[in-house]
């Protein structure tokens, strides 16, 4: 079974189920403070998990591209990715354990459906502790449906828990559906979820049936939810018998051009058959990342900083291949034709992205000759010196100033007889990632899960923005994006050029004026399509016949959007700008307050 076939018979299953097939959200979460990326498909979802009533219904599935990084030091095995797709069914408040955990099954046993072997099945399930039970639900539910007791795993809560998107919120247990590839076990103890090989994960159904509170406490929450998630890229790997999910259709094309353009196999070694891996893997995640909607450039912060790192990472795995400069753009297009029947978005961006990855290869060229420069200055005095260690907090400057790896740093100092105190960096590292997440939370702060009275006021205000922008500009000043607090809001919008002070205050004018007449705001539920018939501004839209909620105030503005708002213009105060900026390549920022 191909991917295509994969996604068109998971959702089309859970429709016949009476789920409503929404579409998957962009990968750079606009009010989310927890994650730099979507890293899993509830992540859009928070504000109807929380009780708030989703246009689409109560059950609803979705394809939702993905990317972690956590793990990004083990991409190049036969399984880690940094890009993933994952198939997902929810139940808001509707259907809980029985009916997810019997529909897992049916899809995947099922000769109609996946049909594998029930006996090659194994299941976890969250084994208790002193402040939340064991699911004996589930496990009653699994034997209910065959699977023997020596094959259910009963795990503790850092392997079968789905914790709250931040220190608090909606969490509870989960349960976890394992192929037994048929390799030999490592031990007695070997048991799905160990590292060796023989159990692969291939779907996780979570049971939202919790509140985590400030004081640690774990409540019942008054509407239960189901989130599950089947890995695309790991599960045809399972359907088709590869060893590995580069060996798929997925990869197997983009492995070729590297293999072309490198003049060796893939297999002519482990080490090759690493870096194959972390380029392949690297490169597509970029295009993704590139290509979204939402997509950001390489930079030092936040989303930046991630898409920088997997760039400059498959670049210097590259270069181990013979691979020359330029090598990513040109790559870049056997995934942008691969996925471009399923993610249209990277074929309309296709320029921006090979042009971004091009002058992001070249940048750390010129970096690299940079810090080499330093890196052997430094090594010079501590030679000299008779050190034996590099600092780590040296070898961070170069990887952040110079975007120097430090497996560079390593290497070097190696032929000089130095080690490099790699906790220093590691330290330094882990305060970095720590700043740049303070930063976005900040950021993100007070999103569509946030419904306090004034940031309901600024997020109203931002419509009243995004219009006035487009009747002083023109249509083209399109949203890129907002981030809004309590205190202000920020929008980004499509535009070449500075403003002009006339023209900021012109849009100043034009949303007091929207404000001052006092308009009704209601909306009501369509399909995208019809809202987009009506004249609904709708940026990221995905599949024709969705649910959306498309919000009308008065004869001024009609636009499709999630989000809460007030009930009619006056309550929101005097709209003033702060200021406006640049944010990045034809993008402006405005930053503008309430009084």
């Amino acid at each position: 079974m191909k991917a295509d076939a994969l996604r068109q018979m998971f959702l089309e299953f859970f429709q016949s189920e009476g789920h409503t097939v929404i579409s998957g959200s962009s990968l750079i979460p606009e009010n989310d403070p927890t994650v730099l990326f979507t890293t899993a498909g509830m992540h859009p979802l928070v504000p109807y998990l929380l009780g708030e009533p989703h246009p689409a219904g109560t059950r609803l599935c979705d394809c939702q591209k993905c990317i972690r990084t956590g793990d990004i030091e083990s991409v190049g095995d036969l399984s880690h990715l940094t890009f993933f797709e994952m198939l997902g069914n929810w139940s808001l408040g509707d259907y809980f354990k029985e009916e997810a955990i019997v529909w897992s099954y049916t899809f995947l046993t099922s000769s109609q459906y996946l049909g594998f072997n029930p006996d090659r099945l194994s299941v976890t399930v969250f084994a208790g502790d002193a402040n939340v039970p064991r699911d004996d639900e589930s496990v009653a539910i699994w034997k209910k449906l065959g699977i023997p007791e020596a094959r259910i795993h009963a795990l503790p809560m850092k392997d079968n828990w789905w914790g709250p998107a931040g220190k608090t919120g909606p969490c509870g247990p989960d349960t976890e559906m394992f192929v037994d590839t048929g390799r030999g076990a490592c031990g007695a103890d070997c048991r799905p979820g160990c590292s060796c090989g023989k159990y692969f994960e291939i779907w996780n159904d979570v049971f939202m049936q919790y509140n985590k509170l400030e004081d640690g406490q774990y409540v019942p929450l008054q509407q239960h939810n189901v989130d599950t998630g089947m890995g695309v890229e790991r599960t045809i790997a399972m359907l088709q018998g590869k060893t590995s999910v580069y060996e798929t259709e997925l990869f197997v094309p983009l492995i070729a051009a590297i293999s072309d353009m490198a003049g060796q196999h893939m297999n002519a070694s482990d080490e090759l058959a690493v870096a194959f891996r972390v380029v392949a893997d690297h490169l597509r995640s970029a295009v993704f990342i590139l290509g979204d909607n939402r997509g950001v450039s390489p930079g030092n912060l936040g989303q930046g900083y991630v898409l920088r790192r997997l760039i400059r990472r498959a670049v210097r795995y590259a270069r181990k291949l013979g691979l020359e400069s330029g090598a990513l753009a040109k790559l870049s297009v056997p995934v942008i034709d691969g996925y471009r029947h399923v993610y249209p978005e990277l074929d309309q961006r296709r320029d921006w992205i090979t042009t971004e990855l091009g002058q992001e290869e070249e940048r750390f060229e010129k970096t690299l000759t940079r810090g080499m420069a330093e890196l052997e200055k430094v090594l010079g005095k501590m030679v000299e010196h008779g050190q034996k260690q590099f600092p780590g907090r040296v070898a961070f400057r170069l990887y952040d100033t110079c975007g120097f790896p430090v497996e560079f740093t390593e290497e070097i100092c190696a032929e000089s007889g130095l080690t490099v105190d790699r906790e220093g960096f590691d330290a330094a590292f882990v305060k970095h990632r720590e700043v740049s997440k303070q930063s976005a939370e900040k950021a993100f702060k007070g999103g569509l899960a946030d419904h306090s009275e004034y940031t309901t006021r600024l997020h109203t205000a931002t419509h009243l923005l995004h219009k006035a922008l487009q009747q002083t500009l023109g249509e083209h000043a399109t949203q890129k994006g907002s981030n809004i607090t309590a205190e202000r809001l920020r929008f980004d919008f499509s535009h070449p050029e500075k403003l002009t002070p006339e023209q900021v205050a012109e849009v100043e004018r034009i949303v007091n004026a929207a404000i001052e007449a006092d308009y009704p705001i209601e909306f009501e539920s369509m399909t995208l399509e019809l809202a987009r018939e009506k004249g609904a501004m709708a940026l990221f839209g995905g599949k024709y016949g969705e649910m959306v909620k498309v919000y009308r105030i008065g004869n001024f503005s009609k636009e499709v959007c999630g989000g809460p708002h007030v009930q009619r213009t006056s309550e929101l105060g005097r709209f003033r700008i702060v200021k406006e900026e640049a944010s990045s390549a034809g993008v402006r920022r405005i930053r503008a307050v309430l009084e």
